[in-house]
């Protein structure tokens, strides 16, 4: 299903359902298709809110982490969100984290899937070879479990911002400053209850990224999902929802009087 893409003052964004906002944060080459499922299923409990990040858009200075952690922190100003529930993949997750640590009083939960901020296989490792089709091909297909995900929709779309020289030199920047944003010391600053679901075959943030992220993140849980790789809400949606989805009803439980 396609959603209307709104747009108010200089923000676009997907806005769909009613009660607690849960924020969806999309990673370097995610689109706003990579949260389709979970639009359709969670905006029948929540307000499901998909801002479409300027990877590409903003000056160079300010095109990294913290540029678009103070993107993300203006939008949820200017909308007013409160209690809201943060769920970013891949970069998106890095943004998430680095938003709770300068941010903590507006947001209820975070969930973090194939998020950077600790270590990462990624673009930045190399120049992307510009007009080179298949490398492109075989790079969009190791993001997934299923080399079959990365349709000719996603390859295309990739190749296109990577044969752009100034989209190109954008992406690198904001690769090496993920890396260079390593969020290792802070994490054990997060309070809020925290949701890691990861892919078992994620080759661009492996399992014991998961681990990591546990162990630092004070109250944490983390769920692993079989044949899946750095993308879990496309490639195994219905599982990624229900272990989401229970996550968030637990939360909203009033506790057990002892």
């Amino acid at each position: 299903m396609n959603y209307e893409i709104k747009q108010v003052d200089k923000f676009k964004f997907i806005e769909e359902g009613e009660g607690e906002p849960l924020i969806l944060l999309h990673g370097l080459f995610g689109a706003l298709g990579n949260f389709n499922s979970l639009i359709d299923y969670f905006r029948h409990h929540y307000k499901v809110v998909v801002p479409m990040l300027p990877l590409l858009d903003l000056d160079l200075l300010h095109t990294s982490v913290g540029g678009l952690q103070k993107y993300v922190h203006r939008f949820i100003e200017y909308r007013d969100y409160k209690n809201v529930h943060l769920l970013g993949n891949s970069l998106g997750g890095h943004v998430g984290i680095l938003y709770v640590l300068k941010h903590p009083e507006r947001i209820k939960s975070l969930i973090l899937t194939g998020s950077s901020g600790l270590f990462e296989n990624g673009m930045g490792d190399t120049y992307p070879k510009r007009g080179d089709y298949e490398y492109i091909k075989k790079k969009a297909e190791v993001t997934f479990y299923d080399p079959k995900t990365a349709t000719k929709e996603i390859v295309d779309e990739v190749y296109e911002t990577v044969n752009n020289r100034l989209k190109a030199i954008k992406v690198i920047a904001l690769a090496k400053s993920a890396i260079r944003n390593n969020l290792g010391e802070e994490l054990n600053q997060i309070k809020q209850p925290t949701l890691l679901i990861w892919g078992n075959n994620d080759a661009v943030t492996p399992p014991f990224v998961a681990r990591e992220f546990q162990k630092l993140i004070p109250n944490s849980e983390l769920h692993f999902i079989d044949k899946c790789g750095h993308a879990p809400m496309m490639e195994v949606p219905d599982e990624f929802n229900r272990i989401l989805h229970k996550f968030l009803t637990k939360l909203n439980e009033p506790a057990a009087v002892a």
